[in-house]
């Protein structure tokens, strides 16, 4: 079977006029309508729209009008992030046929860069931890990962190229790992959340998905900005992602095989991965046992979470529980248990271990960890063990997952690769050269 065109070639043919966006948008349709009902990845799609905003892309072409960076290219929205266009609901029956009236900031940016909001994708409740419908492509008696699922799910569909998902635990890096795509989490505030579902302004991150590295630098490229309602970001340089990818790196870097506190979490066939991974490598990669202080993050990661969410979800948790999962109610509870002092501790936990992590960057260009456990597991109950993105999401720095393993059920494990704060297009440079790399020598 061929390949799924990438993002890029799409646009090149749409560029060059060899198809129409109608007739990509239409071809994305017929897919879901074919693949909907195995794999339900999509929370609201209206192809009526989507073929209007293609039949209007195709006419500005005709008349030579200007064409953004993602022309014609349709995307997924992950359901917690504003379409003013069509519902956004929160992955909850409280907010059912709720019509923001504006959009998101990025989606926003999405449109005037020209891509088509081919529909909303599916998020687990809250975008936290009680799963929604979505099922693996892969295998669907399996979890598709979340709270991301349905934007990894219809991007390892081939029926959309990009996606657009969220993190605040693990929830773009564990299910672009567990489907099989690429998945990128930038640095924390890199791009502004204004208009999505807020659940932790500390943690949340914006994420996208993609089929191959170069399309996720060219989506996550465009989203990059500043926005003075999103206290997170500031005026700065765009890193140039899509050139990091093209460019690679000039020299061999120097990456870290980090075995850290959670590593007893993963499963034998990601250690024997890993292991090969290390002896390919060679001499580029040595190997880096986190300080032990390091074992407190998920716990510090957890008490500034469930203190956030009580606080952004708690009234409404004491109108409408009746109508909240027992878990999502009971996550609510733990953070309105958290004391003050409790919080505060937290926060400057975290600020120390974003000043050792620095400290260890300065000789190292990037960590190499497991994405998640290892192969999806069986079972839709659960998303899935965050554990081997909870530190990198405490700490804001980039992250990024790569498909380059296969488990023994023969579905796809993620290898994850993280940079320093503010270090994303140097993640990006490091990524591209792995993969020459590794493409040049036997694979794990």
């Amino acid at each position: 079977m061929a390949p799924e065109p990438t993002a890029r070639a799409l646009r090149a043919a749409l560029e060059e006029g060899r198809i129409t966006v109608r007739e990509l948008v239409e071809t994305c349709l017929a897919r879901i309508e074919a693949d909907e009902p195995r794999i339900r990845a999509w929370a609201h799609l209206d192809r009526d729209y989507a073929l209007a905003r293609a039949d209007a892309l195709d006419e500005a072409r005709r008349r030579g009008g200007r064409r953004g960076p993602l022309f014609g290219l349709p995307v997924g929205v992950k359901d917690i992030v504003d379409t003013a266009d069509l519902p956004t609901e929160h992955g909850s029956p409280i907010f059912v046929g709720r019509r923001p009236t504006a959009d998101a900031w990025l989606v926003g940016r999405l449109k005037a860069a020209g891509a088509v909001i081919l529909g909303k994708t599916v998020t687990t409740e809250f975008a936290a931890f009680t799963p929604g419908p979505t099922r693996n492509p892969h295998d669907p008696e399996r979890t598709p990962g979340g709270s991301s699922s349905g934007s990894a799910a219809a991007v390892a569909a081939g029926t959309v190229p990009l996606a657009i998902g969220s993190q605040t635990n693990g929830s773009v890096i564990r299910p672009a790992a567990f489907c099989g795509v690429v998945g990128f989490k930038p640095t924390h505030g890199l791009v502004p959340r204004t208009g999505m579902l807020e659940q932790s302004p500390t943690l949340d991150h914006v994420g996208v998905f993609a089929r191959d590295l170069a399309d996720a630098a060219l989506l996550a490229e465009t989203l990059v900005g500043f926005d003075s309602d999103d206290p997170a970001t500031r005026p700065q340089a765009a890193p140039r992602l899509v050139r990091a990818v093209e460019e690679g790196l000039p020299v061999r870097p120097r990456l870290a095989i980090v075995r850290g506190p959670t590593w007893d979490r993963a499963e034998p066939a990601m250690r024997e991965a890993m292991a090969e991974l290390a002896d390919a490598l060679g001499e580029v990669a040595v190997p880096l046992e986190l300080p032990p202080a390091f074992a407190e993050a998920i716990q510090v990661h957890r008490t500034i979470w469930t203190a956030e969410l009580a606080f952004r979800f708690g009234r409404l948790v004491a109108e409408r529980g009746a109508l909240v999962s027992e878990r999502f109610r009971e996550l609510v509870g733990e953070g309105e248990r958290v004391d003050a002092v409790a919080y505060q501790r937290a926060l400057a936990r975290r600020a120390d271990f974003r000043h050792e992590l620095a400290a260890l960057f300065h000789e190292i260009d990037a960590f190499v960890t497991p994405a998640a456990p290892g192969e999806a597991p069986k079972g839709l109950d659960s998303t899935g063990d965050p554990a081997f993105c909870t530190l990198w999401t405490l700490c804001g720095t980039p992250a990024l997952t790569l498909p380059l393993f296969t488990g023994p059920s023969g579905l796809p494990m993620g290898l994850q690769l993280v940079a320093d704060v503010g270090d994303d297009e140097r993640l990006f440079r490091v990524a591209a050269w792995l993969r020459t790399t590794l493409a040049e020598e036997t694979t794990p």
